[in-house]
């Protein structure tokens, strides 16, 4: 068991924030998915390319989003697992298209387009538990997306960063490490919040 102080204040407010997305019902869940891919259609139709994912579980809904976003004609890479937590990607084809995979996950099946692929994306949208208003965001802990913005880092590359979350997990301060990198907004079911030590754009 670590003790580690900070490990143990991410963890803390880890499990604290998942059980409150469990607690929400049902139809709480899926008007704050209609209202995020509103908001979320604003960042991604000048992006070009999107990298989003699939949701799951009590995660803020991202199928009305997908399914907007192919309506419009915007090109969508979602995230394919690899064994050593690292993201592959493939492009969304369409809800009857994903596949069922580890840890719950479900995946697009077309060809994989390597770990390269984000940094061609204009937009990549990052699951997340919270996001403070400095823009420093809580993942789940397994790393997959810091390698993905390190990666994004050593390719020089620059998408605009956003974070998928509901209403109350716009925190004041989450725990951060020197390695965290800041996102540039927040999409809740309410709107859009820019932080501009992210960059703001």
């Amino acid at each position: 068991m670590t003790t580690d102080p900070l490990h143990n204040d991410k963890a803390g407010l880890r499990s604290r924030l998942l059980t409150e997305r469990r607690a929400l019902a049902a139809g709480a869940r899926e008007v704050a998915a209609a209202a995020l891919a509103l908001h979320a259609l604003e960042l991604a139709e000048p992006a070009g390319v999107v990298a989003a994912y699939v949701s799951v579980g009590a995660e803020p809904g991202t199928g009305p989003l997908l399914d907007a976003l192919l309506d419009r004609g915007v090109r969508v890479l979602l995230p394919v697992l690899l064994p050593d937590n690292d993201l592959d990607w493939a492009e969304y084809t369409g809800a009857d298209q994903l596949e069922a995979a580890a840890r719950g996950l479900r995946e697009p099946t077309g060809p994989r387009l390597g770990p390269q692929a984000v940094t061609g994306v204009g937009l990549v949208l990052l699951p997340g538990l919270a996001v403070d208003r400095r823009g420093v965001r809580l993942g789940r802990g397994g790393g997959s997306y810091d390698r993905v913005l390190a990666r994004l880092a050593a390719a020089r590359a620059e998408p605009f960063l956003a974070t998928l979350l509901y209403d109350h997990e716009l925190l004041g301060e989450v725990p951060a490490e020197p390695h965290d990198l800041p996102v540039h907004a927040v999409v809740t079911p309410s709107g859009v919040v820019r932080f501009p030590a992210g960059g703001g754009r």
